[in-house]
């Protein structure tokens, strides 16, 4: 077989190795070469290449050898003479370290490198030279051994032929295999013979592994770094993204981190598929000529990732992308942190590492060529073997017809989808086999949707064949161009034009995914469009919910309907019959035209006649077998509305949507509430929006069936818990038989699980399938029409396998066939063996097969198997499945197969234990690199080898053992980010997932937070999709924090729902953790209807907030011409969502709109601005509207212009209305006065309060404040008596509480009952005078009531209570009652407990202490306690305000760890009030010498955090201003109470680091800054975005505006870009700029249209104004110049559209106000002739509150004095009642009629001295006064009195003051100290004399920081000398009132710099200009590095005289002077400290 000269050429070689071998000699080295034999050497190499060269030239042209030795040109003597120089020349050589400088050398000429020396160039010439000619001789072997093509058209190849045999040698194979078989049968065994076996083959296996070990380290580590280079595994080196590795990378990434990836038992397993295949079945028939199984096959993991990953082959020769030498292991070596296995492998690193990029690649291409070139002849067949082929044909086909083509001969090439994939041939040929164009498909997946996808022409011809069906969905979710496959295949003209052709279910499902909207359209609108898709049943599951579409309101009559086109006794002429009028008939007479056309036959003949109507019998056999006979009873709501016979009967859809729409109390009654028959409506996918509307009744078990029976995805091979299918089967029989057991698709995956093989017999109950259904044997028939005898074509199944659903059916229904088909043909079983879904098969098989032997006679041959007599003879354990090989029929190679997997499952254990951890290393890492190549081959040469399903188990297994050992999550973050879509692939997608893939899974909710947004945006879809799957399942026992689900939610969003949207229904358990930015960056999927239903059902859940992104999302979807133009029930259609759409895009909707969708909107939470557009739209356009129709509207009725409500005066609609507007005062709701008024305080039965019973005046409860005095006057005790708990509920002022109070104390002492806790808001009313009768037990019990009401608590009533109770030693034990009073509890109070207290300090660190009273807590504990452990500081509990700066410094100088300062941060940020400036101080002068200050700036909450210094703030880095901003939004309050200066510094700081000068002020910069966006500087705020600032008023109007930013808002509601000039303005203008209209100048406004500005129009907007003022913004956010500007606009606005400035000649005549409008607008902004015009009863109503209207003008009160003379007569005369509610107007009082007041009462006392403008005169009048009528002296006034008296408590002379108790005043500093007194220096002086009393507080040089904040602005009458010597505990506790009062030549007199320099920021800006004026220069100097820290100088003023002038910057002097203007506001009479 081989030629001569390629025998002689062999010779020649094995003779020159021996020669060498024969003479040890040469493997001696010389130590010392002479440079003669150095020369003649390199001589002697010269000369041989050139005898190489030269013999190469001479025989060039040569290409085989001759049997001569000259034959044909070749000389082998010369040859021979070459070959024996060349030995003589390599024995010096291999003497001089040849060897070992070998892989360098080959480095040096593999990568391209010039001068690599003589013995290199020698190396490179016999290696190019004298390799052609071995080349030459395989390549002749090759050619001598060409075999024919196999039967199957492949050729064999060269490893084929000699390793394989080919089919040639099959049958020498079989006998060697017989052979082997028969000695190993017939070994002779016994025990002894068994160990000793087993002791050689242990032996044996460790030498073999030991040598195998030794002999493979060396070349292991070159191929792993070889395949380090080739294979560029992924990696994040500090990036967020990685790309994806495939199976090999993570393979070699598992090598290089340690990962065990245990193949040993997976490389067997390959070897044996490819060795020992098990033999395929034959075709089954002479028909079988051409088999249908393509050549390649994917393995079932490979097939299911079809992500397109360009990888770089690894034997690809051309590459530029290898790795770096450092992700080599070469890095490790040469940097010592590895010991190199050889020198050799050192030096060949070391020459590597001098190569650069290109050399290394150059050395990668030449080496690759070389093992190409050796590899070839052996992978490829010879080109000569083509060229005569040997074509086997079967017998039937030799005798060809003479004109026959010869048969075609498949060429070689180089890769399978060159030859496979050939679009051009496809259009060409008349048949395409699908099996090659799945296999197109799936391996190259880009350029086949670019060839077929995109060719609509050879789409349409390949989907001719219906095995191509897969086409539709695989293009439909490729990335082909969808418009133009929209275009070319759903083309619905067409095919309503050809309704004969028809539709298949494939192509409708295509074309709802790709054109859902406007296929639903179509199919809805157009009734025989609908007629012609779904008169096939199997296009039923596509039927669209077309319930939506609204019915015509009012429905008319049925009759004249039908009476005009469906007068089917008048069809006489059917030609006349058009396709519109039979759809409009059947649409609108469904059954009639059944029982009048359909039941005719004749008549039904001869319109199918006409070949348009074809689609009319698929119609009327349809409706005739699901129609039932309907009662003929005339159309009514009675007749068609029988609902207790529907649940025995049809009913028809439109008769259900008709029956809600006209009596729908009636439906919500009887279907609603009636689970079965809302169970049998629901059957109808028709009725499917019943679910929406009765989604309010209490109907549980039918609200479970959405989430669980999700039809539309069981389309997808989806995992389905039986135990939900059987619910679904149970409770909707109806659906479940029609879109499961219907749908072959959705049956087939439900199949795929074998517990679900149960539908099987309940399809065939529940189908009208013909076949019994006790027919289990299924003969003729089946499920759905299934006919075992057609489908169940056994003998075909070995060429290509059943799918899951037809294997399971021919079980069912076909199995005495399907046994005796299947179990006895072994190859076939072995087949099915290897598809997990089929694995039940051979178990099944083996069952049967022993109980047929069982059953068999005992004559019976015995169950002889080769595999299983082998296993046990040689007592082999084994886990293999025999059955496979022991079917009978079963082949030898699968004999062998389980044979060999036994034995080498049996020496695994002992392999482990004999071989050593380095053998057992180097042997895995050599199986590993294995199972690389084994990939790389099958990648190159387009092969399965089987290697991915082999390992698949192991690699998961590795994977999730590294994981679980693993702590360092950067690696396992690798692992997770860069191969996350790899492992997904190898993951199961069957229900039975394995350990290993949850545990993977799982693993990514344990990702850290800071890595988890860039892990999962690398997650493939179908990762993605198998982790929210398992969070679903798992998410109560993962418990993972909200903050990872918002970060989750956030990438979802953003990266996957982009790419898929069908990924949205897994997303929705999680839309609640969306961020409104990441619901605004959703995908454009507003008309995806899943995806809008799933987020119209999880609204309910989302907070306001969260729902308003979902809108503003939706509007992009949604253009205003979308809405205008929009159906009637567009709102019902859209849903939840609807309602929170922007109301720039809302206020489009036309009133029929929103009367249609009334319902939705009513379900949702609207804004007030939407809700009175809903209710002016409705009953402005609506004049008609009837009782029900405002019960519809409910509350939205209130929202109506009072005039178009009173328009239904006198109807029966309007005592609804009544009722209405009843429910929404009752609720709380805000209402125009003349709406409350017209409606229901003028009701005839108020005119006579007396006269109204208990349970009508509990109804009217909450309108008793708004009644008055006057009408609670007229009222009984009886009549209140049983309405108290009502009453108690309700805020009254205390006025009049008091009448309440007074009436129900007539009967029944408060002080006996227990009415004490029953009054609730009453406890206003009370007097203080009683209070201080009641005993302490009963007082005691009561406190909690009085607790709910402390904000609103007369301080009198607290003061009593609080006094009285820690009067009592008991009072320690009485703590948690008491705690709510405790900020209203005087200080002398508590300090004779706290000893007491501190005893029980872990009850005392749980109570809400004030500042003063926690820092004389904390002084006496830290007595007792005088080191302190950081235990004892974390445990001060609300006592850690108390804590003094010493030793917080000294604790933090102890131990500045920062997980200590933590803890004592946690500790401050948890007081229960703000913490002292002086605190906040010390805490950040010294953490800020930290160096971890920065990493602190989180912890220190904003309270604190903002306490720094601008001067501070300012050099914070970017990272750090972000910190602090982010901290300021979560936590706005603090930022509102700092000064306006250092919020708008503060800012600008910030808007530095954000470079938002320039350009436009975005929405993004906006919400970024939050709250802090309006202080921005002017220059940037008028560069906001129009745009944003129009659709976010409702936002814009919470916030804070100075009144520089008011004009800026005022011209930019007049900007043309928002909405333009006020003169055209409309009435929802002004509605939606709301409380900004006052922002505008007074010339502006005066330009808005009259008719807008109504009185309700007026009222709405004061009303929104005082809701802002009262909000947590509005009320830190005005100084008292802005309340000025606000109340001018509003009094302007007011007086103008009013009539009373009379500036406008159409404006209407002056009006009197109502007590009501009064409390709507305020009464300040009326005229004070107004005002004195009201009537008796209104004016004595609004008394109290005119009098506590703080801009009432001097003027004004003066005339409303006139009035109150007037009605209640002179002063002397007034009652303490009276006085009480006159508050500020008592202030016009003269001093002689104030000295006449009888103020006998502490109620009165309480309201005049709690008047701050008394001028001094009525102030000493006053005090007098009180003296007289109390008739005390004033050392008998208690501290009640005190607390009462206010500001009158100046009027006492300095005498008077002399006398008074000092105790009892003490007590009262607690609130005096508080007020801004006028009183002199003299009477400020007396005051300091009682506080200092030994009784009080003691010495001043004893006050501490408490004693100073508890006396408050009494502390500016300290003595000269001993304010001069205060110190600096003592001056922190100042406050800034104090500081106000002082004089200025005392102020400076007694404090000097160092003094000043100790202020606080709010200190040094309540020094006024007479103090300024009075100051040194130094002095000044110190006050502007207090004004303005910003400015940091360093200043010293040690050791510097008074007189010493200090230069200062001029801008520090201005900034200080403005600071000097802002004066705080004074706080109003209440608890301090609250």
């Amino acid at each position: 077989m081989w030629t001569t000269a390629a025998a002689s050429i062999m010779c020649i070689l094995l003779g020159i190795v021996g020669d060498v071998y024969s003479q040890p000699k040469w493997i001696q080295r010389k130590a010392v070469q002479t440079p003669g034999t150095a020369s003649s050497l390199e001589e002697d190499i010269q000369r041989v290449i050139n005898e190489i060269h030269s013999l190469s030239g001479e025989n060039a042209n040569t290409r085989s050898f001759s049997t001569s030795h000259t034959m044909g040109g070749l000389d082998l003597n010369a040859y021979y003479r070459a070959l024996s120089d060349l030995y003589t020349v390599f024995q010096p050589l291999l003497r001089d370290r040849f060897v070992d400088d070998l892989p360098k050398t080959l480095v040096c000429i593999l990568s391209g490198k010039q001068d690599c020396g003589l013995e290199a160039e020698l190396t490179k010439t016999v290696s190019l030279e004298l390799g052609k000619p071995l080349l030459n001789f395989v390549s002749s072997l090759r050619t001598e051994s060409c075999f024919p093509l196999k039967r199957d058209g492949r050729s064999a190849s060269f490893l084929n032929t000699y390793l394989w045999f080919g089919e040639s040698a099959s049958a020498a194979l079989d006998d060697f295999q017989d052979t082997f078989i028969n000695i190993l049968s017939n070994f002779p065994l016994s025990g002894n013979l068994l160990v000793a076996a087993s002791g050689f083959m242990d032996a044996g296996v460790t030498y073999l592994s030991n040598y195998m070990a030794t002999l493979l380290q060396v070349p292991m580590d070159y191929i792993r770094i070889a395949l380090q280079f080739g294979i560029r595994v992924p990696s994040l080196e500090g990036k967020e993204t990685c790309e994806q590795g495939d199976l090999k990378q993570l393979i070699m990434w598992g090598i290089n981190n340690n990962v065990s990836w245990s193949f040993g038992a997976s490389i067997i397993d390959i070897l044996l598929d490819i060795f020992l295949a098990p033999d395929q079945p034959q075709c089954p028939g002479p028909e079988c000529t051409n088999p249908s199984r393509a050549p390649f096959q994917r393995s079932a993991s490979e097939a299911k990732d079809d992500i397109d990953i360009n990888q770089d082959i690894l034997l690809k020769c051309d590459r530029h992308n290898l790795a770096r030498l450092n992700d080599t292991l070469c890095a490790d070596i040469l940097t010592g942190s590895r010991v190199a296995s050889s020198t050799y492998v050192l030096t060949f690193c070391r020459e590597l590492s001098s190569l650069t990029a290109d050399q290394v690649e150059q050395l990668w291409s030449n080496m690759c060529y070389v093992i190409q070139a050796l590899m070839s002849p052996l992978l490829s067949r010879s080109s000569e073997c083509t060229q005569s082929p040997l074509v086997v044909t079967p017998p039937s086909e030799t005798a060809l017809s003479p004109g026959a083509a010869p048969p075609r001969v498949a060429r070689e090439a180089s890769n399978l989808k060159l030859l496979a994939c050939n679009y051009n041939a496809w259009l060409e040929n008349e048949v395409v086999d699908p099996v090659l164009v799945s296999l197109c498909s799936d391996n190259e997946r880009g350029e086949f949707v670019k060839q077929v996808c995109n060719n609509a022409l050879l789409m349409r011809k390949l989907l001719s064949d219906p095995m191509n069906g897969w086409l539709y969905g695989y293009c439909a979710n490729s990335s082909a161009d969808s418009a133009y496959l929209v275009s070319q295949f759903c083309v619905y003209e067409q095919w309503m034009g050809e309704p004969s052709v028809p539709l298949l279910p494939s192509l409708l499902e295509f074309c709802m995914n790709l054109d859902g909207t406007r296929l639903t359209a179509l199919i809805c609108e157009h009734t025989g469009f609908f007629m012609l898709l779904f008169s096939n049943p199997d296009n039923g599951r596509f039927m669209p919910n077309c319930t939506a579409l609204p019915f015509p309101p009012p429905l008319p009559d049925m009759n004249s309907i039908t009476s005009e086109s469906c007068r089917y006794s008048e069809w006489r002429d059917v030609t006349q019959i058009t396709i519109d009028v039979l759809s409009e008939c059947i649409r609108l007479d469904h059954i009639g035209f059944t029982q009048e056309v359909c039941s005719n036959r004749t008549f039904l003949n001869s319109l199918l006649l006409n070949k348009e109507n074809d689609w009319l019998e698929n119609h009327c056999e349809a409706s005739l077998d699901t129609i039932l006979p309907e009662p003929t009873q005339p159309f009514g709501i009675t007749g068609w509305c029988d609902y207790h016979t529907w649940g025995e009967r049809h009913v028809d859809d439109s008769v259900v949507g008709y029956c809600w729409q006209n009596d729908q109390p009636a439906f919500e009654k009887n279907v609603c509430c009636n689970v079965s028959l809302f169970k049998k409506l629901l059957e109808n996918p028709k009725n499917n929006w019943l679910m929406f509307s009765c989604a309010d009744k209490e109907i549980e078990e039918i609200s479970e069936l959405p989430q669980v029976c999700k039809y539309s995805e069981w389309t997808r091979p989806v995992i389905v818990d039986m135990t939900e299918l059987a619910l679904c089967a149970e409770t909707d029989p109806l659906n479940f038989t029609s879109k499961v057991c219907a749908n072959e698709t959705v049956l087939k995956n439900l199949l795929a699980n074998q517990d679900n093989t149960w539908l099987l017999q309940h399809c065939a109950n529940h189908t009208d399938s013909g076949v019994p259904p006790d027919d289990g044997e299924g003969q003729g028939g089946g499920v759905t029409g299934f006919n075992p005898a057609e489908q169940c074509q056994y003998s075909s199944w070995g060429i290509s396998l059943p799918d899951v659903a037809l294997l399971t059916l021919c079980w069912e229904h076909d199995q005495t066939s399907f046994i005796s088909s299947i179990c006895p043909d072994a190859g076939l079983l072995f087949l099915l063996s290897r598809e997990p879904s089929s694995t039940w098969v051979g178990n099944m098989c083996t069952t049967y097969t022993n109980y047929t032997t069982n059953n068999n006679s005992s004559t019976a041959e015995p169950d002889i198997c080769l595999a299983r007599d082998l296993v046990n003879r040689f007592n082999w354990s084994c886990s293999a499945d025999l059955n496979s090989a022991c079917q009978p029929g079963a082949s030898q190679n699968t004999a062998l197969q389980t044979m060999v997997r036994c034995w080498v499952e049996s020496l695994r254990s002992r392999v482990e234990d004999l071989l050593p951890p380095p053998v057992a290393t180097v042997l895995e890492q050599a199986v590993s690199t294995t199972v690389v190549f084994l990939l790389a081959l099958e990648e190159v040469r387009n092969t399965s080898l089987h290697v991915t399903e082999n390992i698949r188990l192991s690699v998961l297994a590795s994977v999730v053992r590294f994981i679980e050992k693993e702590n360092n999550f950067e690696r396992k973050g690798v692992l997770l980010q860069c191969f996350g879509t790899v492992l997904t692939s190898l993951m199961q997608t069957a229900r039975d997932v394995t350990n290993e893939e949850s545990s993977l899974i799982k693993e990514y909710f344990s990702i850290p937070l800071s890595r988890l947004r860039s892990v999962l945006s690398s997650a493939h879809i179908t990762t993605v999709r198998l982790i929210l799957q398992y969070y679903n399942r798992n998410k109560d026992s993962l418990q993972l924090p909200d903050k990872y689900l918002s970060t989750m939610v956030s990438v979802l969003f953003q990266n996957h729902l982009v790419k898929d949207g069908s990924l949205f229904p897994e997303v929705a358990p999680l839309l609640a953790a969306a961020t409104p930015a990441d619901i605004q960056a959703l995908p454009s999927l507003q008309n995806n209807i899943n995806v809008r239903d799933t987020i119209n059902r999880n609204l309910v859940h989302m907070t306001l907030e969260q729902r308003r992104a979902f809108g503003l999302w939706y509007s992009k979807f949604m253009s205003r011409s979308d809405i205008t133009r929009g159906p009637q029930s567009l709102i019902r259609d859209a849903g939840n969502l609807i309602a929170y759409l922007p109301f720039h895009d809302f206020q489009h909707f036309s009133p029929a709109q929103l009367l249609d969708g009334l319902e939705v909107l009513q379900r949702n939470t609207l804004t007030p601005l939407k809700q009175e557009f809903i209710s002016h739209s409705l009953i402005s356009s609506y004049r008609n509207l009837t009782a029900q129709d405002f019960t519809r509207l409910g509350n939205l009725s209130c929202q109506a212009d009072s005039e178009d409500l009173l328009a239904y005066k006198g109807t029966d609609a309007f005592s609804v209305i009544q009722d209405m507007v009843l429910n929404c005062t009752r609720a709380g709701l805000s209402l125009p006065s003349q709406l409350v008024s017209s409606l229901l305080l003028n009701s005839a039965e108020l005119k006579v309060p007396s006269s109204l019973s208990s349970d009508r005046l509990a109804e009217f409860a909450h309108l008793l404040p708004a009644l008055g005095v006057p009408f609670l006057q007229g009222l009984t005790p009886s009549q209140l008596q049983p309405i108290l708990p009502t009453l108690s509920s309700i805020s009254f002022s205390p006025a009049q509480a008091s009448v309440i109070v007074d009436k129900l104390s007539t009967n029944n002492a408060l002080t006996t009952t227990d009415q004490l806790e029953q009054l609730g808001s009453l406890i206003v009313g009370l007097r203080t005078e009683a209070m201080m009768t009641i005993t302490s037990d009963r007082l005691l019990s009561s406190v909690p009531a009085l607790a709910q009401y402390t904000p609103g608590l007369n301080p009198l009533i607290a003061y009593a209570v609080a006094t009285k109770l820690w009067g009592f030693p008991e009072v320690v034990l009485w703590l948690d009652d008491v705690d709510p009073l405790l900020a209203c509890t005087p200080l002398l109070s508590v300090l004779p407990r706290i000893p007491l207290l501190v005893q029980k300090i872990t009850s005392t660190s749980t109570k809400s202490w004030n500042t003063q009273q926690a820092k004389a807590i904390f002084k006496v504990l830290h007595l007792t306690k005088p080191n302190p452990t950081s235990q004892d500081l974390v445990s001060l509990g609300t006592v850690g305000q108390g804590v003094s700066c010493e030793v917080l410094q000294k604790h933090f100088r102890a131990d500045s760890s920062p997980s200590a300062v933590r803890e004592i941060l946690l500790v401050l940020r948890q007081q229960p009030s703000p913490l002292h400036t002086s605190l906040k101080r010390c805490v950040i002068e010294r953490l800020y010498q930290f160096e971890f200050f920065s990493e602190l700036l989180k912890d220190l909450g904003a309270e604190i955090a903002l306490s720094m210094p601008v001067s501070t703030i300012k050099k914070f880095p970017e990272d750090m201003m972000d910190t602090l901003r982010r901290k300021i939004i979560k936590d706005p309050q603090h930022f509102l109470m700092l000064s306006r200066t250092k919020q708008e510094l503060l800012v600008d700081k910030m808007v530095q680091r954000m470079g938002m000068y320039t350009g436009l002020f975005t929405e993004e910069e906006f919400n970024s800054l939050g709250i802090m966006a309006p202080f921005v500087v002017d220059e940037v705020f008028i560069q906001l975005d129009r745009s944003f600032f129009t659709e976010n008023l409702d936002f814009l109007q919470e916030l804070c505006y100075s009144s520089s930013k008011m004009d800026i808002v005022a011209r930019i509601l007049q900007d043309p870009a928002a909405f333009g000039p006020v003169k055209n303005w409309n009435k929802t203008t002004v509605s939606q700029v709301d409380r900004f209209l006052f922002f505008l100048p007074e010339a502006t406004l005066q330009e808005i249209p009259l008719a807008l500005m109504t009185t309700g129009s007026i009222e709405k907007l004061f009303m929104s104004q005082r809701r802002w003022e009262r909000g947590n913004v509005g009320i830190h956010c005005l100084d008292e110049r802005e309340r000025r500007r606000v109340f001018e606009r509003q009094q302007f606005v007011l007086q103008f559209f009013l009539g009373f400035l009379k500036i406008h000649p159409s404006s209407p005549t002056p009006m009197v106000p109502t007590c009501e409008i009064l409390r709507t607008t305020a009464p300040s902004a009326w005229p004070s002739n107004s005002l004195t015009s009201m009537s008796p009863a209104a004016f004595s109503n609004c008394l109290e509150m005119i009098g506590q209207d703080p801009f009432v003008a001097s003027y004004q009160r003066s005339q409303v004095l006139k009035r109150v003379k007037q009605m209640y007569g002179p002063v002397s005369s007034f009652s303490q009642s009276l006085i009480a509610q006159l508050g500020g107007i008592a202030t016009e009082i003269s001093t002689e009629e104030l000295s006449s007041l009888r103020l006998t009462e502490l109620k009165s006392i309480a309201a005049l001295g709690a008047v701050s403008t008394w001028n001094n005169r009525q102030l000493a009048v006053l005090f007098v006064t009180i003296l007289n009528s109390t008739k005390q002296s004033p050392s008998q006034l208690d501290s009640s009195t005190f607390v009462a008296m206010g500001y009158i408590v100046c009027g006492a002379k300095t005498t008077d003051i002399n006398l008074f108790n000092a105790v009892e005043f003490s007590k009262a500093v607690l609130w005096l100290g508080q007020l801004r007194l006028s009183c002199s220096e003299d009477q400020l002086l007396a005051f300091v004399r009682l506080l200092s009393h030994s009784l009080a507080f003691g010495p001043i040089s004893s006050w501490g920081t408490d004693v100073f904040i508890e006396i408050g602005v009494f502390a500016a009458g300290l003595p000269d000398m001993a304010m001069s010597a205060l110190v600096k505990e003592q001056i922190e506790g100042i406050i800034p009132g104090a500081i106000l009062i002082i004089p200025a030549d005392k102020f400076a007199v007694v404090f000097n710099q160092r003094h000043i320099g100790m202020f606080f920021y709010e200190q040094a800006a309540a020094v006024t200009e007479e103090q300024l004026s009075a100051m040194s220069d130094v002095q000044r100097t110190a006050l502007a590095m207090v004004l303005t820290p910003w400015e940091a100088r360093p200043v010293d003023f040690r050791g510097k005289s008074l007189g010493l002038a200090l230069s200062h910057s001029p801008l520090c002097l201005i900034l200080g002077l403005l600071m000097l203007l802002i004066i705080l506001p004074c706080p109003a009479l209440t608890c301090p400290a609250t």
